[in-house]
């Protein structure tokens, strides 16, 4: 077939050709695709659901597999839990949805996040309280360095904050171990886990802490998430996006210093066990965007920075902009370019470091190009 653009493969659909294209339907497909494109010296980049995904407008000389391999199949039963193996490219909010009507408990709040399953341990994803370092058991993943199938314990990945060793060890999308299939271990029940989050305690009607009812819980981070355009829509171009562009910040309590407001939001830091790290705050992206003058919708036409003096327009013509819903999306308005993307990622960063000296950090894997 011939070679999409890699706009076509991704949610922020923007990025040039490829130069081969591979589609792998099964997980010898994927070996197969990545081990022939590394025995011709070909740069590989690895594509599931391209929701967190940001390619130049060059393209990509090299081959992009494109991980379409499905499968979600319950591999062992426990008391009061079951294990399940899931293939890479099985659509996450899919597998969510399948747990939660077949009572399988510690993924619900991952509800209506794109992308799919071989993604989700690769940056620890996580939303509304939980992350998949909670749940994930083991990751099977093929290793390029020795061309073998490895298998990857909790530990062995060494899951933080939206990272882990599968991450770290990629660059510019090229990974040193391409997933395979991940096993998950999902309490069995009625109610979801402990609720962790305040604002979807809220919603809910519970107190942080305590549980709720598994598919109240999905429904209500589907609303909390489609009313910040979080949840794909093709006829809504706050949509079109790679989701939360910017982490969380983690900073050293003793160095937060007199520029970050006392009342900007602050919360705890955990590692992957559930651990509080005292010496550690997690400030709020959104709230520093927000506060440092690039309001919802700054990049379109009208918009402005009255804290930099900034025109928004002016960025990047009014084709790329914040969404409208949510200031921590970086959005295609239609006709936006990876550079019109990467205009506005660079000065909503810049903004942010010249008024609170915080740097912010880009959460979507960029390639090509940089923010």
């Amino acid at each position: 077939m011939d070679s999409p653009r890699i706009a076509e493969l991704t949610t922020a659909a923007v990025g040039g050709p490829a130069h081969h294209y591979v589609r792998a339907d099964a997980e010898q497909d994927v070996v197969d695709a990545v081990a022939a494109a590394d025995a011709e010296g070909r740069p590989v980049l690895v594509v599931g659901g391209g929701s967190n995904l940001i390619a130049a407008d060059a393209g990509f000389a090299g081959t992009v597999v494109h991980v379409a391999s499905r499968g979600a199949d319950v591999v062992a039963e426990e008391p009061g839990a079951a294990v399940l193996e899931v293939q890479a490219g099985h659509p996450w909010d899919d597998l969510v949805a399948a747990a939660v009507a077949q009572g399988l408990v510690g993924i619900e709040a991952l509800s209506g996040i794109p992308g799919t399953t071989g993604a989700t341990p690769v940056q620890n994803v996580g939303a509304y309280g939980q992350e998949v370092a909670q749940t994930v058991e083991l990751v099977r993943a093929w290793d390029r360095h020795e061309a073998r199938v490895r298998e990857f314990t909790p530990a062995e990945l060494a899951f933080s904050y939206r990272d882990s060793v599968l991450k770290r060890t990629t660059v510019e999308g090229s990974p040193r171990f391409v997933v395979l299939a991940v096993r998950f271990r999902l309490a069995r029940g009625a109610e979801s886990a402990p609720v962790r989050y305040a604002e979807l305690a809220r919603r809910l009607g519970v107190a942080v802490g305590e549980r709720a009812p598994l598919a109240a819980v999905r429904d209500t981070v589907l609303a909390l998430r489609a009313g910040k355009g979080m949840v794909l829509d093709p006829a809504d171009r706050d949509t079109y996006s790679t989701g939360s562009f910017f982490t969380n910040p983690i900073l050293p309590a003793d160095l937060l210093g007199d520029r970050v407001p006392a009342d900007a939001p602050r919360f705890p830091v955990a590692d992957a066990a559930g651990r509080l790290l005292e010496d550690r705050v997690k400030l709020s992206a959104a709230w520093l965007i927000d506060h440092a003058g690039f309001g919802k919708g700054f990049g379109l036409p009208g918009t402005r920075n009255e804290v930099l003096g900034l025109d928004g327009a002016a960025v990047a013509g009014g084709r790329a902009s914040l969404s409208t819903k949510h200031t921590l999306a970086l959005t295609n308005r239609g006709g936006a370019s990876a550079e019109d993307l990467m205009l506005l990622a660079r000065t909503v960063r810049d903004g942010v470091a010249s008024v609170y000296g915080v740097d912010l950090v880009a959460e979507p894997v960029i390639v090509g190009t940089a923010v």
